[in-house]
């Protein structure tokens, strides 16, 4: 790897496909981008006071911690960022608003968030062919 890619990869990480398996599953995570690494987990993570965070959505783009695990409960929770970022131009700044004055775990755009993730979840029990449950 040179120079240029190492730097590339400590600012905007390095991109990561999609697993196949949750596109057929739930389709529209297809529309994301992810990238793994990179600036953008470790700034929020010292913003809330950690190392890193699981993931931060930028647009269309998820940046994964280091360590993440990509799974259908994460991806589905920051699908909800993506369509929350294309809803409004203004959501970065109402995000941060609402994160300085509720914090992080009660910003309502977190709690969407999560309710989207866990309604989607629950679908997908629900619907589930008997012989696959």
């Amino acid at each position: 790897m040179g120079y240029l890619s190492r730097v590339g990869s400590t600012l905007i990480g390095e991109a990561v496909q999609m697993p196949d398996a949750l596109v057929r599953q739930y389709p529209d995570l297809a529309q994301m981008r992810l990238r793994r690494g990179g600036l953008a987990p470790r700034i929020a993570g010292w913003v809330i006071g950690q190392t890193s965070v699981a993931a931060i959505t930028l647009w269309r783009t998820i940046f994964l911690g280091r360590d993440t695990i990509i799974d259908a409960p994460l991806l589905l929770h920051e699908l909800r960022h993506v369509e929350q970022f294309l809803e409004r131009r203004t959501f970065p700044l109402r995000y941060i608003w609402e994160s300085i004055r509720r914090g992080y775990h009660l910003n309502r755009y977190e709690v969407d968030a999560r309710t989207y993730a866990a309604r989607r979840l629950e679908q997908t029990v629900r619907t589930r062919p008997a012989e696959e449950a």
